[in-house]
């Protein structure tokens, strides 16, 4: 089970490595092949992983997210792809517009959120996935909207 996991966040890592690596300067282009093989050769091991998680019954891998604009449900997708996991999306019952996402608005949506901790709070549409007492690993992707690492 540890390999299982270590393998997982092995490929969250690369896969947050190449997406970073649009921000890196001269030597992009040998990091994202760098980057690259490493994860070609870590999906044979994590898809053998995975066939050895199912065939054993061991449970379900469960990929929940959350997208404010679109940008971690792709992520999302490709991670589950990968690794063979079921995507559950976190929906908000009040979707966030533009405007609430306008963080140079002191009045938006997501500026008093920062500020004031108990109005983040949301109530979801859904709380639980379907077959939820069968998954065995949940991986949680949310956006990251300070715009600083």
């Amino acid at each position: 089970m540890r390999r299982r996991i270590g393998s997982m966040l092995l490929v969250l890592c690369m896969m947050a490595g190449v997406l970073m690596t649009g921000c890196g300067a001269d030597n992009a282009e040998k990091k994202s092949n760098d980057t690259t093989q490493k994860e070609e050769s870590s999906k044979d091991t994590v898809a053998s992983d995975n066939s050895e998680q199912s065939s054993s019954g061991a449970g379900k891998i469960l990929v929940a997210y959350y997208s404010a604009t679109g940008t971690t449900k792709g992520v999302a997708e490709k991670i589950a792809e990968e690794i063979n996991g079921e995507l559950f999306e976190l929906k908000p019952v009040e979707e966030y517009t533009d405007d609430d996402l306008d963080w140079t608005d002191d009045d938006s949506r997501v500026s008093r959120e920062h500020e004031d901790e108990s109005l983040r709070d949301v109530e979801l549409t859904e709380v639980t996935p379907e077959d939820f007492r069968d998954v065995s690993v949940v991986i949680l992707g949310y956006p990251k909207m300070e715009y600083s690492l």
